[in-house]
């Protein structure tokens, strides 16, 4: 445990320095909701109704904009070797850089999205709500992009590898965010319906995740 913890904050001060990628991610975040309104035009009502939906494609599109630098950076220096040969079981060890990157990426954007709602006319609890269902389902985002990221970097391919494994996947977590935000600020469907399925999303990648980029890396490092 005390090697998992070592690791956690390792990545947490790698992603946070200057190029850790954390900031990049926030920014592009920023970029994104800040855009969105002089494309859709000065319709507020539109603008609302369209809010939630904007804000979770530019948390996923952060996200996934970060994920490049799960395993990269370790396979870069030699770092990931000495993970995989470690004494803790490689899952855990995965299930730790997630958490890392989650911390350092994920939680950031969600302390953003009060601030940014204001900017597509959301009120308080538009934003809390669409906050919360973030925060419920960034994890989902995180742990299913780390097995994109364990297979990019032992098929030594980036970038549009990564998008095109980790989309896909991510598609559920979006539909189920955005209908959540949607039930708790509009109606007329029920909160808790989506929000369960949401909440059912990240536990199962929190499972299954981890498992399947230890076998990635394990496979590919071979």
């Amino acid at each position: 445990m005390t090697a998992l913890a070592a690791l956690i904050r390792r990545d947490i001060k790698i992603a946070l320095r200057v190029g850790g990628g954390a900031l990049i991610g926030v920014l592009f975040f920023l970029t994104v909701t800040v855009l969105m309104p002089f494309a859709i035009g000065p319709d507020l009502a539109l603008l609302t109704r369209l809010g939630p939906a904007i804000l979770w494609l530019g948390a996923l599109l952060a996200s996934l904009l970060m994920l490049d630098r799960l395993f990269t950076a370790d396979h870069e220096d030699g770092s990931l070797d000495l993970i995989v040969m470690g004494r803790a079981p490689l899952e855990l060890a995965c299930a730790a850089k997630a958490l890392a990157h989650w911390l350092a990426a994920g939680v950031p954007l969600i302390v953003a999205t009060p601030a940014l709602g204001l900017l597509l006319n959301l009120d308080a609890a538009a934003t809390s709500a669409v906050a919360l269902t973030l925060l419920v389902g960034t994890p989902a985002l995180t742990f299913t992009g780390m097995i994109g990221a364990a297979l990019a970097v032992t098929l030594h391919r980036g970038g549009l590898l990564l998008a095109v494994l980790v989309l896909p996947l991510s598609i559920p977590v979006l539909i189920f965010g955005v209908a959540a935000s949607q039930a708790a600020i509009s109606g007329p469907l029920s909160f808790g319906t989506p929000f369960s399925i949401l909440c059912a999303l990240s536990l199962v990648s929190l499972v299954v995740g981890p498992f399947a980029a230890a076998a990635s890396l394990r496979h590919g490092l071979d």
